[in-house]
């Protein structure tokens, strides 16, 4: 049985490992040169039920925890005044909650759990044709092709795959623009203490200013707006983000400009909750190019839970890879379906004209109800 999975993200690469652990070999066809191709992005929190499960049956929990960073679950949540509205103190040094890491070690780890010939850089999938015998031909940029029996879609938000399956729209949620300011502690030590270890958010009238930092002492700054018609370029400088926040606190405007590079701003996209598609032979998705949700803090984790899952049900049934697919895939959608609904739910609270108001209220534990009397 020949596996293809297009994209090297932590969904596919994921998926490769835990088969790898079950003896089922795997070719992830990825679109970038080579691992150190380009910045990975910031960090992520891995939660218990679904990423940290993930790496369970991946066999890499001492390794996650060898990089991951519980401290980095602090969390401050301010008004554009700068007033303390949630600060969150994670206990120290447990991983009971949801320990951040760094998408770039996350994906490093992954990788580097793999055989030195499972991932085939610099192959971008752009086309898949069903062939008669069964199984895909697959066709990437530059001309080269293969084939395979089995074709798993790990590719993203404009997965090639998908397209086999499903026409599901996608459809403009925000509009995200992010900078990034190395060498905080030295350079910025105003801007380091602000943000702490962890996470910073900034809530305005349909406008969040966030920042959070990386292990190796930089700060990833995010803009997030309501999706809108202007052209990106509108966000490529930083005068035009100044302008955006105009009568925020300075000390917090100063994270914008702060950035050492200019702001690259892209669309937000999400997929219709409840997409579902009709089951076909030797073809399913995962991660975001089955459910491409807001991104707000359930996009990788279910990737990862998506990868392990369907890696489960494949090792079970390594005769009949269609039963398994079958499986998998009834069991994603119905996990899935509730998950999408309230992340469309808190995309739309954060900008909202009463965020402030009902993010405090999203992020404040709720008094434990008083036993009923014997």
């Amino acid at each position: 049985m020949r596996i293809a999975i297009a994209g090297g993200g932590l969904g596919g690469l994921t998926l490769a490992r835990i088969l790898h652990r079950h003896g089922i070999d795997a070719v992830v066809y990825e679109r970038e040169a080579s691992r150190s191709a380009r910045a990975q992005g910031g960090m992520l929190d891995l939660h218990p039920e679904s990423g940290q499960q993930a790496l369970a049956d991946a066999g890499l929990t001492g390794r996650f925890r060898s990089e991951a960073r519980p401290e980095g679950e602090e969390h401050r949540i301010l008004d554009p005044a700068g007033r303390t509205l949630v600060h969150h103190l994670p206990q120290p040094g447990s991983f009971a909650g949801r320990p951040e890491i760094d998408r770039g070690a996350l994906r490093d780890l992954l990788l580097d759990s793999l055989p030195r010939n499972a991932v085939a850089w610099q192959h971008r999938l752009v086309a898949a044709t069903p062939r008669s015998a069964g199984g895909f031909g697959l066709t990437f940029d530059g001309g080269h092709s293969t084939d395979c029996d089995v074709l798993i879609g790990a590719d993203g938000a404009r997965s090639v795959v998908r397209s086999l399956l499903t026409d599901a729209p996608l459809s403009s949620v925000a509009t995200l623009v992010e900078l990034n300011i190395s060498d905080a502690d030295r350079r910025h030590p105003d801007l380091a203490e602000l943000v702490g270890p962890g996470n910073l958010w900034c809530i305005g009238v349909n406008q969040i200013l966030a920042a959070q930092r990386l292990a190796d002492g930089s700060i990833r700054v995010g803009i997030t707006l309501g999706a809108d018609d202007r052209h990106l370029d509108t966000y490529r400088s930083k005068r035009a983000l100044l302008d955006i926040f105009d009568g925020w606190d300075p000390g917090l405007t100063a994270l914008i400009e702060a950035g050492d590079n200019p702001p690259v701003p892209r669309r937000i996209e999400a997929m219709p909750t409840g997409t579902r598609w009709t089951h076909q032979p030797g073809i399913t998705l995962i991660g975001d190019a089955a459910h491409l949700m807001p991104p707000v803090g359930e996009g990788a984790n279910q990737a990862m839970l998506d990868a392990a899952e369907l890696a489960a049900e494949l090792a079970t049934s390594p005769a009949d890879a269609d039963a398994a697919i079958r499986r998998y895939e009834e069991a994603m959608f119905t996990r899935i379906h509730p998950i999408a609904e309230m992340s469309a739910r808190v995309q739309a609270m954060m900008l909202s004209p009463t965020a402030a108001d009902d993010i405090v209220r999203f992020f404040t534990p709720r008094p434990t109800e008083p036993a009923p009397p014997d």
